[in-house]
């Protein structure tokens, strides 16, 4: 029976990913940004120092403010966090921030795939926040998190939230043709039935999803941590065009287009014949001379933003980005990312990212800080609301 129990991440007066210049991870940039640079029992065909990852900002500008940290209490003993295996750097990191330690929580995988979660401290009483994105294996990941809220419902926690940085079934929200499961309703059920009091989620792929739940949902964009490192980039706000890639992402791109100097807006309009497969058609806007900011959710085999780009750089780009929250990465979306269509794919860290999906042109921001903030703006909004019950 195989067996992973995770580690305790290390106490917030320790090194960490782009906490001090003395971490084996990464080297300050005079910028605020780190460059990552990983131990030698990494390996890559190119220098992995290309890849700028982790943001050292306390936070992004939005979330700045000292009234919050007058205001909240940080130091609770009822808050406790756990994370599942599906990416528990992401976990390790949220903990760091917020100056708490994970909770030891053993998680196992028999021989026949059957999935056992034993909590190993007590939770009685406590707001229990579970880190879980359930990512590739979709179903594993899915119900490892199922069978993690029963355990802490039983443990008699007063309240779970199910923190998902990545909703896999996002995508089936709707029927498009006869006979189609609406998926994202469907697991929505499941996280509840099973015992989840809140939700908290990052750049579902549409907003109705919210509406599957019945429980009460914190929808986390994760596009000011994405602005903020395009802000520090020099690129003259006049030379930028905000482009979304199909139709469905507009509202999306346009919101994006806003916050970055008001920029105009180009859109692909692309026809899909089956799932993972797209054909682009042609491009309503103008971009040429310009450098083209496609946005996204989320890239999975890339064939959508490969062609678009294709398309940008035909109608006289001079350069084109790509900007998306979620990194799936399904075969073949490597080899299309870095043909040299992109000057540089910029994603966060809610999935993990493997090392053979690593290329010299991704850039990986993380959002344990967005999340961090959000949880003890979550648990401080429980605390109240539960002294006036």
């Amino acid at each position: 029976m195989a067996s992973l129990t995770l580690p305790s991440p290390p106490s917030r007066t320790s090194t960490f990913w782009g906490s001090s210049s003395s971490s084996p991870f990464s080297r300050r940039l005079s910028n605020g940004f780190s460059v990552y640079k990983p131990t030698s029992q990494f390996s890559a065909p190119f220098s992995l120092q290309s890849i700028q990852i982790l943001n050292e900002r306390t936070l992004p500008k939005f979330l700045e403010s000292a009234r919050m940290e007058k205001t909240v209490n940080r130091t609770s003993t009822r808050l406790k966090l756990f994370s599942g295996t599906a990416n528990p750097a992401l976990s390790q990191e949220i903990a760091w921030y917020m100056g708490l330690e994970l909770g030891k929580i053993n998680i196992k995988r028999f021989a026949d795939g059957e999935i056992y979660v034993q909590l190993q401290e007590s939770v009685r009483g406590c707001d229990v926040y579970l880190v879980q994105p359930t990512c590739p294996p979709a179903n594993e990941n899915l119900m490892e998190l199922l069978i993690m809220i029963d355990a802490c419902r039983r443990a008699s926690a007063k309240n779970i939230t199910a923190v998902i940085p990545y909703f896999g079934y996002a995508r089936a929200d709707r029927k498009t043709q006869g006979r189609e499961s609406i998926a994202a309703k469907l697991v929505a059920n499941l996280i509840t039935e099973a015992g989840a009091h809140r939700v908290l989620a990052c750049d579902l792929h549409s907003g109705q999803s919210v509406g599957y739940f019945d429980i009460p949902v914190d929808h986390v964009y994760c596009q000011p941590v994405i602005l903020d490192y395009l802000a520090s980039k020099t690129i003259s706000s006049s030379d930028l065009v905000v482009v979304s890639p199909d139709v469905g992402g507009v509202a999306r791109a346009r919101a994006f287009a806003k916050k970055l100097s008001d920029a105009p807006l180009a859109i692909v309009d692309k026809r899909r014949h089956g799932h993972n497969v797209a054909e682009v058609m042609n491009l309503i806007g103008d971009v040429k001379g310009k450098v083209a900011v496609m946005v996204d959710d989320m890239i999975d085999t890339a064939g959508t933003i490969a062609k678009g780009a294709a398309l940008l750089h035909q109608e006289g780009a001079r350069e084109v980005y790509a900007c998306c929250t979620h990194p799936v990465f399904s075969p073949p979306a490597i080899e299309r990312l870095s043909s040299g269509l992109f000057q540089e794919v910029i994603i966060t860290n809610t999935l993990p990212v493997a090392e053979k999906n690593y290329f010299p042109q991704l850039t990986v921001l993380s959002v344990a800080n967005l999340l961090g903030e959000t949880i003890w703006r979550v648990h401080d909004d429980c605390s109240v609301s539960s002294i006036f019950q």
